[in-house]
């Protein structure tokens, strides 16, 4: 059996106490009140619930870290070394139309390296979780990044613009490119779920642009540590910077990558 450090123990259990109010709030969605901020970016009162408890909880048994949040926004810590990164609902338009893929997350950062990272679907009870040097696991099962060698054979996840983002040209033409040459590309809509599936080997690559933080750093680290690489589009490692990412095991990467710069380059 995997065995969890005391970091990994504390994230899991506030994870857990958050994911019991998400439960009962998905059984009953069409009565969620729901504000609006933004082109179709909502926020129910769900989403501030689990928020919250994560807060809480991680804030209790480690007072000196600070915390970026989609919702709170950043919060200082005592340590300006070491923060939490949240995301208390990685697929908040799928639950408001009650559809069962959505995630929460916690992953820490600690001089600017993701070295710890859970990522839990509470509707399937899957606890993917990863810690700097340790490995990948879903629940007790150490995690690899699939085998594949060509794209031929390959099943990639992805994410699209939706209405009031930024990329929609760019999507299109990389989509153009890859669906020729691939054996089938799934949007779901949650990207944290894709990363960890990318890490079990469900998927064999993801790609997304104009992302946050929250929706990828633990599943950056997840990826690695199942033996996966991680970059950017243009092969830098800044994607909690630049919210561009490509993940996939060390045979498909490079080519994902050789697509993608094909795509935009049809752009100029």
């Amino acid at each position: 059996m995997a065995r969890r450090s005391p970091l990994i123990n504390v994230m899991v259990s506030a994870v857990m106490k958050a994911s019991r109010s998400l439960r009962r709030d998905f059984g009953e969605v069409e009565q969620l009140q729901v504000s609006r901020k933004g082109p179709a970016d909502f926020v129910s009162m769900a989403d501030k619930r689990a928020e919250d408890t994560l807060f809480e909880e991680l804030q209790r048994v480690r007072p000196d870290f600070g915390f970026l949040m989609e919702e709170r926004g950043e919060v200082k810590g005592k340590r300006d070394d070491v923060r939490f990164i949240i995301d208390p609902l990685d697929g908040t338009t799928n639950f408001l139309h009650g559809l069962p893929h959505f995630a929460m997350t916690v992953a820490v950062e600690e001089r600017g390296e993701i070295t710890a990272g859970v990522i839990y679907a509470p509707l399937t009870d899957e606890l993917f979780w990863a810690e700097k040097g340790q490995g990948a696991y879903l629940n007790d099962s150490r995690l690899r990044v699939s085998g594949r060698k060509r794209m031929d054979e390959a099943l990639l996840s992805t994410g699209i613009p939706f209405k009031g983002r930024e990329g929609h040209d760019e999507f299109k033409a990389e989509l153009a490119e890859f669906m020729p040459s691939v054996a089938g590309i799934r949007r779901f809509g949650a990207a944290t779920l894709d990363l960890a599936y990318v890490a079990a080997g469900r998927y064999d690559g993801f790609w997304e642009s104009n992302l946050q933080p929250w929706d990828i750093a633990a599943g950056i680290l997840m990826v690695k540590e199942a033996g996966g690489y991680v970059t950017d589009l243009n092969g830098g490692t800044d994607m909690l910077k630049t919210g561009d990412i490509i993940a996939a095991n060390d045979q498909l990467h490079m080519p994902m990558q050789r697509v993608i710069k094909r795509a935009r380059r049809g752009l100029k």
